[in-house]
């Protein structure tokens, strides 16, 4: 069958698969000859974007159209990465800059609008599909990012793979425990570190009861249960609830729901409900600490006028 037969039902199902583009040897293989490529070339009706790679129909492309066409120049190993992945995950904003490629160090091509990282190898497990292109998993693709970013904008990225369920700070740290040394892990520890950061059970209380103990509030009961829930820190005389919660960034739908059906319980029955992360129980003590005096000094004059 000659080419001109096969171009409609055949070369546009992929150019659709692949966001518009096409290489020669997907033309080669589906019976177009290179006259009939040229000829096509000269048309107007193929666009060259890379070497051996085109464009079908209207020479513009969308950003997953740029990232496909420079994944085919440069071979099955290729894969997006960096700001482009994140792009793509939907964990940073669009950055109008190059098309980012990790590829092996035996690529040696030059693409116009490419900007390429030669890495001797990228692990199978931080590999990824996302609308039919090849790029790097969300961790990977945030490790890469913590080599360049503040940590603001690191943050944020975070934040976003989060909220957009590619992966939760919990997981990420397991998986950064599994990785080789990389430029961006110590930052993104760091980060993890300071923003998601559990205390043990020991651990918090120690720290809580120092904190209590030194704006002048009565010791709270600890680990007891209120209105069927176990809470973690009680002032009965108060009418006053502490929870402590280790996760700063991922509350599932779920996790969520919980928290709220807790503290509406306590509210219902005349209790005020606060909460602090872990993280700030360690690194901002201050800020905890004047929260809790203010809020337990208001209740106790409330409690006196009664």
């Amino acid at each position: 069958m000659t080419g001109q037969t096969r171009h409609g039902p055949t070369v546009w199902p992929l150019a659709r698969r692949q966001h518009g583009v096409v290489t020669r040897k997907q033309l080669l293989d589906l019976g177009y000859t290179r006259h009939a490529i040229e000829h096509r070339v000269a048309q107007g009706r193929l666009h060259p974007i890379h070497r051996g790679v085109f464009i079908i129909g209207r020479p513009e492309l969308s950003i997953h159209g740029r990232c496909m066409a420079a994944v085919l120049a440069c071979g099955p190993c290729a894969l997006v990465s960096h700001q482009t992945a994140a792009e793509l995950w939907g964990i940073r904003q669009p950055g109008g800059g190059p098309v980012e490629l990790s590829v092996p160090v035996t690529v040696q091509r030059k693409l116009a609008d490419v900007r390429l990282h030669r890495r001797r190898s990228v692990r199978k497990t931080e590999r990824a599909v996302q609308d039919g292109i090849p790029l790097t998993n969300p961790v990977r693709t945030l490790v890469d990012l913590a080599a360049r970013l503040p940590e603001p904008a690191l943050e944020a990225a975070v934040n976003e793979a989060d909220k957009h369920d590619r992966v939760d700070p919990e997981r990420l740290r397991r998986e950064l425990e599994r990785m080789s040394s990389q430029p961006g892990i110590p930052a993104l520890r760091r980060l993890l570190d300071r923003r998601f950061f559990r205390l043990t059970d020991s651990e918090l209380e120690r720290r809580f009861l120092r904190l209590v103990e030194s704006i002048g509030l009565p010791a709270p009961r600890t680990r007891v249960r209120v209105n069927g829930f176990l809470v973690d820190f009680f002032w009965p005389e108060l009418g006053l609830v502490v929870e402590t919660d280790g996760l700063r960034y991922h509350r599932t739908p779920a996790q969520q729901a919980r928290d709220r059906r807790r503290d509406q319980a306590h509210t219902a029955t005349g209790l005020t409900p606060l909460r602090f992360t872990h993280a700030q129980v360690r690194f901002e003590p201050n800020e905890v600490g004047e929260l809790l005096l203010r809020v337990g000094n208001r209740l106790a004059r409330c409690r006196d006028a009664a």
